[in-house]
């Protein structure tokens, strides 16, 4: 069974190594995170299940670090504040827990990373609103053909799978490649 699930992975890895729109769009991502970080703006990270673990996953080696000790980077996983989590889906909808965060604390030239598997998660659609209309730019990190996020986000970078795992797979592997993208530009490493 494991040996299995590796071939599929590897298929799915495979399958996007080759599909040049997956990676002109990461790679566009890549740098549009570096450049912003370079003028001092920050990065906002939101998703749903494993990918809100992704995104803290992200948000954490941004401030700590991924490979090497260097100053740290502004970001905030919009996943992590369990009160005001509960209380506005409780209070108003979890339709609007990232998108009232982005309301709060998001600024013109920051930036807003969506992760959905589905695209479609209602959420990260209603937070791409409010990142539009505070002049964020969004980078979403998707699956699923991209649903009705990649239309909206300013780079959608879409797995070419409709298996979650496999999804979260390569979404890893994307986090991963910005972080080495970031510490090699930024930092001279």
């Amino acid at each position: 069974m494991i040996k299995e699930y590796l071939e599929k992975s590897i298929a799915v890895k495979n399958t996007t190594l080759t599909n040049k729109g997956f990676l002109e769009n990461a790679e566009k991502a890549g740098r549009q995170i570096c450049d912003s970080l370079v003028a001092g703006k920050r990065i906002y990270i939101a998703g749903n299940g494993g990918s809100a673990a992704d995104s803290q996953h992200f948000a954490t080696d941004l401030l700590g670090k991924f490979k090497s000790m260097r100053r740290a980077l502004p970001a905030i996983a919009l996943t992590t504040d369990s009160s005001m989590l509960t209380a506005w889906s409780n209070d108003i909808g979890f339709d609007f827990i990232f998108s009232r965060q982005l309301e709060g604390l998001g600024q013109e030239g920051d930036i807003f990373i969506g992760i959905s598997t589905s695209g479609n998660s209602k959420n990260i659609i209603e937070a791409l609103k409010i990142s539009k209309s505070k002049k964020m730019i969004s980078i979403c990190l998707l699956g699923n053909g991209g649903g009705k996020i990649k239309e909206t986000s300013d780079i959608s970078v879409i797995v070419p799978s409709d298996i979650t795992s496999h999804i979260q797979d390569i979404h890893i592997v994307i986090i991963h490649s910005f972080l080495e993208l970031i510490e090699e530009n930024l930092f001279h490493l």
